[in-house]
């Protein structure tokens, strides 16, 4: 048997120049939403999907901090940064 789809009624509200919808706590639980959706426009209408949080690869990581052109000259410095004299254990 074919689970039948739950259809719910929402209200478009304003929202600035726009109109927007409000997602009940449970629904965005249930489906992980967090901050961000995606919008999907289909032959049957619109489709929420979560998405998925992507995490940078070491080589866009470091092309994105080459790309702030910040100075990382000192940073073994700034490592200990008063904690030189100290007696670690590694």
């Amino acid at each position: 048997m074919e689970k039948q789809p739950r259809i719910r009624n929402v209200k478009l509200v304003p929202i600035g120049n726009s109109r927007g919808i409000r997602i009940p706590k449970v629904i965005l639980e249930k489906y992980g939403f967090k901050n961000f959706l995606l919008l999907e426009e289909t032959d049957r209408g619109l489709l929420l999907r979560r998405k998925e949080e992507q995490k940078l690869s070491w080589e866009d990581t470091f092309k994105s901090m080459a790309a702030e052109k910040e100075d990382w000259g000192d940073f073994e410095t700034t490592l200990l940064d008063g904690l030189e004299g100290e007696d670690f254990d590694l």
